[in-house]
């Protein structure tokens, strides 16, 4: 089993953004099931120390309307929440959350502040279409390394 990386999280009523500070990750392999499982591993380093983590969400998840943006200090993962509303929590489970897992204060709002947030309208066009992106072996050869989606891979 691999370390935990890093995990921030903040809401709005139809979507969660979970990031994973995980500075020059290689490989990164992120998935979210429907039931509202998020999976995510990767390596770093020269020796390829393992990260991984899985994280049982509050909610369901729409994995189709789910976005993932690779970037060289994290990976942005916005997923779509199946019904609309305010979740009590981030996990599924009561109690006090891992320490590796912590609220991301630059993305918070409250929830009777969302319609006046600068997120709220927040542009995903620009982030991989999670439905549909499998990073093959010879794109991660590409002479667009280092370019936001370099190297992702869903399972």
């Amino acid at each position: 089993m691999g370390r935990h990386p890093e995990v921030v999280w903040a809401q709005r009523s139809d979507k969660v953004f979970l990031t994973v500070e995980l500075p020059d990750a290689k490989n990164p392999v992120v998935k979210f099931e429907p039931d509202g499982k998020f999976l995510f591993s990767a390596t770093v380093g020269s020796e390829d120390q393992p990260y991984e983590i899985i994280l049982d969400l509050f909610g369901k998840v729409n994995t189709e309307s789910s976005k993932v943006s690779v970037g060289s200090r994290n990976i942005l993962c916005i997923a779509q929440k199946n019904e609309t509303g305010w979740w009590k929590r981030l996990l599924s489970s009561e109690g006090k959350p891992p320490p590796y897992v912590k609220v991301d204060w630059n993305k918070w709002v409250d929830e009777d502040e969302e319609k006046e947030s600068k997120l709220d309208n927040f542009d995903m066009g620009g982030m991989n279409d999670y439905s549909s992106y499998d990073a093959g072996e010879d794109e991660a050869d590409s002479d667009d390394e280092g370019m936001l989606y370099d190297d992702l891979k869903f399972m």
